[in-house]
């Protein structure tokens, strides 16, 4: 069984990762937008309240998503293994995990961090463009269309999301050093930490990680 936490700042790969090791180990991908997405639509306690902050745009405290944690955690696929991609994003959150995974008899394997310079970051980011219509992805430098600003699978002129910008970045960035960040020294005291370069290629990082001693 594999069962891991992907660690890192906003932009530096963590979802890519996810996917490639999700296929690599076969086990469940948790990331906090599909949880909460999939705890709306099944109408749960805590979906229905995480909604309520949803519709507002606001953030959903600790306990509501705390809660949608839980919820998912009692599903079998996680049984066989699990990578959580977007959480925990606190303390809090990471001292929660730990009980909701003792109470189903769940061990965490390793938290992989993923390290990249912040200057590459924001190019990543902001050089993101977006399909209206089918929500395929380019980039202006790493990932060009066929056609400048085209959409080549369905022809939509593409656009850049709203948290795509510098200044949304950077404001994420110091969120992520503000809460997330302390999570390094707390996984390192567990002995769990493992570190990766996430400044290269999605490949690169596969071979990182299947040289670590899980």
């Amino acid at each position: 069984m594999s069962s891991a936490i992907l660690l890192g700042a906003p932009g530096s790969g963590k979802g890519t990762l996810a996917v490639k090791l999700k296929t690599r180990w076969d086990v469940a991908h948790i990331s906090t937008g599909d949880m909460f997405r999939e705890a709306v639509k099944a109408g749960s306690p805590m979906g229905l309240k995480a909604s309520e902050f949803m519709k507002k745009g606001l953030l959903v405290p600790d306990d509501v998503t705390i809660g949608v944690v839980k919820e998912r955690f009692s599903k079998a696929d996680v049984k066989k293994g699990f990578i959580l991609d977007g959480y925990p994003r606190t303390i809090p959150q990471a001292q929660a995990l730990d009980r909701i995974l003792e109470e189903n008899e769940l061990k965490l394997e390793t938290v992989i961090l993923l390290n990249i310079d912040e200057g590459l970051i924001v190019e990543r980011i902001t050089g993101r463009r977006t399909c209206p219509k089918c929500a395929a992805i380019y980039h202006i430098k790493n990932f060009k269309p066929k056609i400048e600003n085209i959409c080549d699978k369905c022809g939509s002129e593409l656009f850049q999301r709203k948290d795509d910008t510098k200044e949304v970045v950077v404001e994420r960035l110091e969120a992520y050093h503000k809460q997330t960040a302390p999570l390094v020294d707390f996984y390192r005291n567990k002995g769990l930490l493992q570190e990766i370069d996430a400044s290269s290629s999605p490949e690169f990082m596969m071979q990182q990680v299947e040289a670590l001693p899980l």
